[in-house]
């Protein structure tokens, strides 16, 4: 059964109609084509499908695509701007990227942490990338990005809605 849904998508609007059986994920890479969300265990463990929804970190394994309806999805393709290029140049950086595949995810996962918090503790940046895993990296240099990248945002700015 299909179901019309409306939802803003890395800035902007979308209306489509989904399948309600179909998992975000999917319906992200295979109708939308945006493969920077990755698909890796299916179960909500891994963090590799993470986006944020409603500027919260969420499995898009684990959400029907149907359950957006109304929200406002960022996903890693919306992440524009100086707090992605910032981002992406800590991780860099910091050497906190290897195999590339966690990458979309702890990006996001970050992103949610640093909305929240422009001068994050190492504790709550642990507790933001926790659901994210990563086998190459060790989460150290992970942790020593994102603390870099809080230090590198200006003082005082305000976190960036939507896609930033």
């Amino acid at each position: 059964m299909k179901k019309r849904i409306s939802f803003i998508l890395n800035g902007q609007q979308h209306t489509v109609a989904v399948d309600t059986r179909e998992l975000l994920v999917d319906f992200l890479r295979e109708t939308l084509y945006l493969t920077g969300t990755k698909v890796g265990c299916g179960i909500g463990e891994c963090g590799a499908c993470t986006v944020l929804l409603d500027g919260e970190p969420v499995n898009a394994c684990l959400v029907l695509a149907a359950s957006v309806d109304g929200g406002s999805l960022v996903t890693v393709e919306g992440l524009r701007g100086e707090e992605a290029e910032v981002l992406q140049r800590a991780f860099i950086e910091e050497g906190a990227v290897q195999c590339g595949y966690c990458t979309p995810g702890m990006l996001l996962s970050a992103k949610a942490v640093l909305d929240r918090n422009r001068r994050p503790s190492e504790a709550e940046v642990r507790q933001a990338v926790s659901g994210n895993l990563c086998r190459c990296t060790g989460y150290e240099r992970i942790v020593r990005a994102v603390m870099r990248a809080a230090g590198d945002m200006e003082e005082g700015e305000e976190p960036v809605a939507g896609c930033g």
